[in-house]
């Protein structure tokens, strides 16, 4: 089942929606009783101790010292003063059960931090825009301080000093091992530094109506399942005409690896017929693989429709200066098109139709945009959706993790490796892509499916080789992480008769 990707703002919107429905304090409760519970199952050992802020995560984090204490854990809260009438009332309910709230600052936070196994921090929550006071910057000094020395630290919602609707780290946060979010994952969970200093994040949803956070939703996050679902099977009577013929438009003097690791993740993303055409000798990497050495466009390109079109092409990995123009005449055709590299250019705006792919990275992102690549990774969600009302179709917005934006959707893909970023792994991708195009998938649901199979393969292959991952080693992986995906839907079982 897909999970939300929420902003600040709209969290506080399904908040405001709660708390006339007197389910407010309800979710509170609800979200305490899951950061316990991911104590207990993560960090076992020794005291806890807890850290509350004035708003609605020391709320959260009250609850949850009141369940741990509940599940006999030994449990110290430091805590500041409140005006938050949950927040208050938690603190009332805490000590009703035989808890104690003693005041924070720096004195007790050393002295608690030097005997406790884990540390929960519930400073500040997604709310919480920068700068820091310096009161707090200085409690989250000692607290980073202890983190170093061996301490664990889980957070509630968002490291404390992190802003949750973007990437960037401006400053100082707290660096947790683990985070615990509510209701969806926000943009400061997933992408960057500020992904980095989160830790693992897990998403905890609250028994709200779904259709409240839906609502609020910038995006989602698919699972497996729902990938599985989206990815071709062959029927028993394809043969290699109907599984997808597939062109390759790319490589010329110097460049010609890039249209051959396209031309490989085609085939082994299951395309019946792949042809790679060039104006360069491009490496035989797999026999299976056929090429095509062009003179020049001008004289190819008509010669090639006349002859009958692909199923999809993929075009621009390493095509040269000439990019500009192949790729319009081929968005001309009208037929499903992959577009990276060498045709990611500002002109082609305009040029696009449905069944577009665009699969910039961020640097070709802000060329796109016309702005910096640090503003394309600040958020790349809000990027991707630029990006896609101004190309049309459907968007990549390459990195770790990759956002696909359609026309009406949002999606982030899971998983990946960090060896994967490596040379070739974008033109790998195309190959894909342009593969589930050929076999039929609308460019949303290719981008979509087309991404996690990638990733996918790239965790197979670290699992195999560990460390200096190259593009050609995701490739050898498709068909294993197409099977694995497809197993998680159940749909195919290798032990069965």
């Amino acid at each position: 089942m897909s999970e939300f990707i929420l902003s600040p703002e709209g969290a506080r919107r399904v908040d405001a929606r709660l708390e006339p429905a007197g389910l407010l304090d309800l979710a509170m409760e609800e979200a305490g009783r899951a950061v316990a519970d991911a104590v207990q199952a993560s960090f076992p050992e020794g005291p806890a101790l807890l850290l509350a802020g004035g708003g609605a995560n020391g709320g959260d984090a009250l609850v949850a010292a009141r369940h741990l204490l509940a599940l006999g854990r030994a449990v110290h809260v430091l805590a500041q003063p409140s005006k938050h009438p949950l927040t208050r009332l938690n603190r009332r309910r805490l000590r009703a059960v035989g808890g104690e709230v003693q005041p924070l600052n720096l004195s007790s936070l050393r002295r608690a931090a030097a005997s406790a196994g884990i540390v929960v921090d519930g400073l500040l929550g997604t709310g919480f825009v920068p700068p820091l006071r310096p009161a707090l910057a200085a409690v989250i000094e000692v607290l980073n301080a202890a983190h170093d020395a061996g301490l664990p630290i889980l957070s509630i919602d968002i490291p404390s000093g992190l802003d949750a609707s973007c990437a960037d780290v401006a400053g100082l946060s707290v660096r947790a091992d683990m985070t615990v979010t509510f209701m969806g994952f926000k943009t400061a969970s997933l992408f960057g530094e500020a992904a980095t200093r989160s830790g693992r994040v897990t998403l905890a949803p609250l028994r709200v109506p779904p259709d409240w956070v839906r609502g609020e939703a910038l995006g989602i996050r698919p699972d497996d399942l729902e990938v599985a679902v989206l990815l071709p099977v062959r029927t028993a009577s394809a043969h290699k005409g109907t599984a997808g013929r597939v062109w390759i438009v790319g490589g010329h003097p110097g460049t010609v690896g890039a249209a051959a690791l396209a031309g490989l993740g085609a085939l082994r993303a299951g395309a019946g017929l792949v042809t790679v055409h060039s104006l360069a000798d491009v490496p035989l990497v797999t026999p299976e693989l056929m090429v095509q050495r062009h003179t020049n466009w001008d004289h190819a390109l008509p010669e090639l429709r006349a002859s009958g079109l692909p199923d999809a092409v993929a075009l621009g990995m390493g095509l040269g200066p000439q990019a500009v123009g192949v790729a319009r005449e081929v968005l001309a055709w009208g037929i499903p098109t992959v577009l990276d590299a060498d045709a990611l250019h500002p002109e082609l705006a305009g040029h696009g139709h449905p069944q577009c792919l665009w699969t910039p990275h961020p640097g070709e992102a802000a060329r796109l945009l016309g702005m910096g690549t640090p503003e394309v990774t600040r958020d790349p969600l809000a990027a991707a959706r630029r990006l896609q009302e101004l190309l049309g179709g459907t968007v990549v917005l390459k990195g770790g993790p990759s956002v696909v934006a359609s026309a009406d959707t949002l999606s982030v893909s899971r998983g990946g490796h960090p060896g994967m970023a490596s040379g070739g792994m974008g033109d790998t991708l195309s190959g894909v892509l342009a593969a589930l195009l050929g076999q039929g998938l609308s460019a949303a649901d290719a981008g979509v499916a087309g991404v996690r199979l990638h990733a996918r393969a790239g965790e197979l292959a670290a699992r195999a080789h560990g460390y200096g991952l190259i593009a050609s080693d995701v490739s050898d992986e498709l068909g294993a992480a197409w099977l694995d995906l497809k197993q998680s839907w159940g749909q195919f079982d290798t032990d069965s008769d």
